[in-house]
């Protein structure tokens, strides 16, 4: 019996000694089963494994035996290094080297730890992009799924509709027909100032074979009209090139008025002159390219249309650059300063006196383009007659202001107002002319005798200077009787 127990004693201490071994290799692990029974990393099991809970203690001798029989002993499988696989299926519990994992932040199961990739907008236990929650209901929604409510859909999203209309058919007109078309739209342009409407409206009447003649047609209208109308047309092609005409087209209308010049001279004296303004402004909006206007020396061309490019290139020249020819055609209209228009008033009020061209007056106060600032002209022409104290320069001034009513050139509430602002300055007036009471009753008399153009109204309303009353003058006019005894 005791030699039994001796024997199963030493069988045990070598099973240990055997376990101690296979735990204490480098690379080895063993699976720890609930079944005793050991499980090496290639899936084999071994009979030298015990699953004890506690292993008996080594003592000297079995380190000899282990140190001993160390070569003898029997290798479990090795695990590579690439697999990841640390135990089987159905196995809970395993026990892996320490120094393998530590520090490592490889995921010791299929799944990863839970935590966001890097750069990335979601992972385990996380939310994702911020925002993101919003669009997870509307991205589910399949437009093939019967119970798919397009109304509800296109309510959550940015929806943009889209009417597609088709360009109005483009009628087939001659061309005087298309011309006449062409004037009405720019008189009507001229009124309004609307180039959106005038590009429109030429886009309905013009041909792919016909766009050269929008440019002959405006400009040729703009020779007969103001600086201020000559203003708006260079605008309107600024405005016209790239939507109605192109860079070719506009060169082909300058060419087709070069050729024409002979003619326009003959209603236009200064046609070259203001083809060349009209050149060198397109330039300078970048809808012709500058070398046209530097070839003056074609062949086909005659002197006036050399002129007309002269002209052109002189203006690019310039020193200051192109900003300059903003303004080829001068700053008209309200756009002046007052004492500019002023000043010009004045000046032409004193031609008139000199030389008596009523023709010639009318046509450089319509140049002016103020009819809201004629009342400053009424108002200058009294004021020269009063200053002037000449029956013949108020014979002149009667006689223009008749013709300016009859003419319409300056209306009757211009005209009132203009004598009304001369009788609310007299008191200030008389200060410099003395006799300014006077010769305004007289003027006014003139006028009145001149034609009806002056209301009832205004000629009942005609300032008189008060007479001044003296210290020794009672109220009747005659001189007071002083007391002298009795005030003593």
């Amino acid at each position: 019996m005791e030699e039994d127990k001796g024997a199963n004693r030493a069988n045990g201490g070598e099973k240990a000694a055997r376990v101690q071994e296979v735990i204490d290799l480098d690379d080895d692990v063993i699976i720890v089963s609930d079944d005793d029974t050991g499980v090496a990393a290639g899936g084999q099991p071994e009979e030298c494994a015990t699953a004890d809970a506690e292993l008996p203690a080594k003592s000297p001798g079995s380190s000899v035996e282990k140190t001993g029989r160390h070569r003898g002993a029997r290798r479990v499988a090795k695990p590579s290094n690439k697999n990841g696989v640390l135990g089987v299926a159905g196995t809970p519990n395993f026990v892996a080297p320490h120094r393998k994992w530590k520090n490592s932040r490889r995921s010791r199961n299929l799944h990863g730890r839970g935590l966001p990739k890097k750069g990335g907008a979601g992972g385990k236990g996380v939310w994702g992009k911020p925002g993101a929650e919003v669009f997870d209901e509307l991205d589910d929604e399949d437009p093939n799924d019967p119970n798919f409510d397009i109304d509800a859909y296109n309510s959550s999203h940015n929806v943009e509709l889209k009417e597609v209309v088709t360009a109005p058919p483009v009628l087939q007109l001659t061309e005087e027909e298309v011309i006449k078309k062409m004037e009405l739209i720019l008189l009507e342009y001229y009124e309004n100032g609307d180039t959106h409407e005038a590009a429109d409206g030429l886009e309905h009447i013009l041909a792919p074979d016909m766009k050269p003649l929008v440019i002959k047609t405006i400009v040729g209208v703009a020779f007969d009209h103001k600086q201020s109308q000559r203003e708006m047309t260079s605008v309107l092609i600024s405005d016209l090139y790239g939507r109605v005409v192109t860079r070719e087209d506009i060169c082909a209308g300058f060419d087709q008025l070069l050729f024409d010049l002979p003619d326009i001279m003959l209603d236009t004296p200064d046609a070259p002159h203001l083809l060349g303004n009209f050149i060198a402004r397109a330039i300078a909006d970048d809808c012709v390219p500058p070398k046209y206007a530097y070839e003056s020396e074609r062949e086909d061309l005659d002197t006036n249309a050399r002129a007309a490019l002269v002209r052109a290139s002189a203006l690019l020249s310039m020193p200051g650059g192109w900003s300059k020819l903003d303004n080829v055609w001068g700053v008209g209209g309200a756009l002046r300063p007052v004492q500019t228009i002023t000043r010009q008033m004045a000046m032409l009020l004193q031609e008139y006196v000199v030389s008596r061209e009523i023709e010639e007056a009318q046509r450089s106060i319509k140049e002016l383009e103020v009819p809201h600032f004629h009342h400053e002209l009424i108002y200058e022409a009294i004021i020269m007659t009063l200053e002037a104290f000449n029956e013949s320069i108020e014979e002149a001034i009667s006689h223009l202001f008749r013709t300016l009513d009859s003419t319409c050139i300056v209306s009757p509430e211009q005209m009132e107002l203009g004598f009304r602002r001369v009788y609310d300055d007299m008191t200030d007036i008389v200060l410099d002319i003395p006799l300014a009471y006077s010769i305004l009753d007289r003027f006014i008399q003139r006028c009145q005798r001149a034609g009806s153009f002056l209301s009832e109204t205004l000629i009942k309303d005609i300032p008189t200077r008060g007479r001044k009353r003296f210290v020794s003058e009672g109220d009747g006019g005659l001189v007071k009787q002083v007391n002298f005894l009795k005030n003593a």
